[in-house]
């Protein structure tokens, strides 16, 4: 019997409840700070996962690998993909190769957690999702902020009644960026620019909490004179059920991870939306006069969440079409940006919204 046989064998015992759980075995795609700071942190902390690898095509992978005690390290990306020890993999290189290592991940059977956004452009996410589909691979963007139990509790809120009719949601996430100098957020070509890297988690947390697609698109940006990314940028959406939203991502202000949805009765502001992990507390909801504090430990649920789908061979929660609709969206704020004017994403709907309003 060979290694997948058997992780079929148990991931069926599993689900009959013979056994305990097993765990997937994860190798991890560079050695970024992401992946040492959080993901690798969260890969061992969580229930279900174990890290068996980690690859770089320079010297790093030896003392990464030393300093969390991961048993196998590779001198190249190919050579972690070949282990049939290894069953998924996280991807957190420049954006711009997300998507050549998801394919190559994925034609070697690999399930993959690709780092947001998972691709630069609408026909480059197209291409990847199909690439996994056609070699039976499991596909998820790493948008970990979503399996924070703080936004669940937000739209209970919502559906209660509490605030109101939805009329309008605000969502920002801007940091001042210090050292620019050779710094990949400041390279067009590898996918530099806010919206790329911190817009689109408000898109994301906009269309997410409303569930509902944007019709318009409008956005505007401070570009670099030297690089021709985008500083920062403001973007209108106008959603398909009739809700204003207004988005902003930066390098030049200071640190906001917030969202705020305004109602006809009162509001709900997150004010550590993205990354509460980055406070000495918990997440918190401000409704009206009161708060809530809900605990949460993002980075491990992401983890476990995408582990439980490879052991069950169940689908993610977070599917391959929602990333690929976030990218539509983040693919017309820039064509916004260079038309100078609103991009209509879905005209139809576009139509029925003005005509309702």
């Amino acid at each position: 019997m060979n290694y997948r046989q058997e992780n079929m064998l148990l991931s069926y015992i599993y689900q009959e409840g013979a056994i305990p759980l097993r765990k997937a075995r994860w190798g991890v795609i560079s050695t970024a700070e992401i992946a040492q700071t959080q993901v690798i942190p969260a890969i061992l902390r969580s229930e279900n996962a174990e890290l068996v690898g980690i690859a770089s095509r320079d010297n790093k992978a030896k003392g990464v690998a030393e300093k969390f005690s991961i048993p196998n390290y590779y001198l190249s990306y190919e050579e972690l993909l070949r282990d049939p020890e290894v069953e998924a993999v996280y991807i957190p290189l420049p954006n711009h190769l997300h998507s050549k290592w998801v394919k190559e991940a994925a034609k070697n059977g690999k399930h993959v957690l690709v780092e947001k956004p998972a691709a630069l452009t609408t026909e480059e996410t197209e291409d990847m999702i199909k690439v996994c589909k056609d070699n039976n691979v499991k596909f998820m963007e790493a948008f970990m902020y979503q399996f924070h139990p703080q936004h669940k509790r937000v739209q209970e809120i919502m559906k209660s009644g509490e605030i109101g009719e939805i009329k309008f949601i605000r969502a920002g996430f801007s940091f001042f960026l210090e050292d620019r100098k050779g710094n990949i957020r400041m390279n067009k070509e590898m996918g530099g620019g806010s919206i790329y890297d911190v817009g689109c988690y408000c898109i994301h947390a906009v269309r997410n909490i409303l569930g509902s697609e944007p019709v318009t698109v409008e956005a505007f940006a401070e570009i670099c004179p030297q690089t021709g990314i985008d500083l920062s940028a403001i973007v209108h959406m106008k959603m398909e059920n009739g809700v204003n939203c207004v988005i902003d991502s930066g390098f030049d202000m200071s640190f906001r991870q917030e969202y705020e949805i305004v109602g006809t009765k009162g509001r709900i502001i997150v004010p550590h939306a993205y990354r509460p992990d980055v406070v000495s507390h918990d997440a918190v909801i401000n409704i009206g006069d009161r708060s809530e504090s809900i605990a949460g430990d993002q980075y491990k649920v992401q983890i476990e969440h995408f582990s439980k789908a490879i052991i069950n061979n169940s689908e993610p929660s977070y599917s391959a079409e929602n990333t690929l609709n976030n990218m539509r969206v983040i693919e017309a704020c820039y064509k916004s940006i260079e038309e100078g004017k609103a991009v209509t994403l879905n005209k139809r709907l576009c139509e029925q919204s003005l005509t309702k309003n």
